[in-house]
């Protein structure tokens, strides 16, 4: 099916196309990963897969996306690049009407940053909108980027964060994020100052972290997801 990254060459079988018919195809999909050139997609499904998913679709085709169980954003490096090419392939539309349309949305690190309307890194550009303010460059006096592994302490509870003890440890990269006090903050960190590492609302959640580089937190996060669309 055009838009979708075939399976194969990756480790992992594909699946026979429902030929003439790709509305067959698309029905059996369970959970689509956004491709829109940004991300680690390989290893996100391959986590995706480890975490218990049946079906998993790494693409950038509209009807699949809107076809799914649940859609993972991903996004890696900067914003204003990860906001650009999501709107060039038209995926923002996308994306946004996945979300009017009640699908379950995940975002990781710099696709958790674009629920957002902008970010500091690149004040032209614009993000998704799905909750007011600014991802910010972290501050303080510490080394930025912040990378390695750090504590999430959780604020606020969300069916996604169901099975993960607070005060697990993720695997963090990135140098902006949001604002500890904004209202949609689950989940907080510190490096310095402290950021929302966790935010969320009725059917999305994102994560400054990346679930897929955070070993057996990062699989129960993912897993938490799988139950609730199962």
């Amino acid at each position: 099916m055009q838009g979708v990254r075939p399976l194969a060459g990756r480790g992992l079988a594909a699946r026979p196309a429902a030929q003439g018919r790709p509305e067959l195809e698309r029905a059996h999909l369970v959970i689509s990963v956004v491709d829109y050139g940004v991300g680690n997609l390989a290893n996100v499904e391959r986590a995706l897969r480890r975490a218990g998913a049946r079906d998993v679709a790494v693409t950038s085709d509209a009807r699949t996306i809107l076809a799914s169980r649940a859609i993972v954003l991903p996004g890696v490096g900067h914003f204003g690049h990860c906001a650009r090419e999501l709107a060039a392939r038209g995926l923002d539309a996308t994306v946004r009407e996945a979300r009017e349309r009640g699908i379950p949305i995940l975002g990781l690190c710099v696709g958790m940053q674009l629920f957002f309307e902008r970010s500091e890194e690149d004040a032209s550009a614009r993000g998704l909108g799905f909750m007011a303010g600014v991802v910010r460059r972290l501050s303080g006096a510490v080394r930025v980027p912040h990378i390695g592994w750090n504590e999430v302490r959780q604020r606020r509870s969300h069916p996604w964060l169901s099975g993960i003890p607070d005060g697990s440890h993720f695997y963090f990269v990135h140098s902006f994020a949001p604002d500890a006090e904004g209202g949609a903050t689950l989940a907080t960190t510190d490096h310095g100052a402290t950021f929302a590492s966790v935010v969320g609302g009725d059917g999305f959640l994102g994560v400054q972290f990346h679930p897929e580089k955070s070993s057996l937190a990062g699989t129960r996060l993912l897993q938490s997801v799988v139950r609730a669309i199962a």
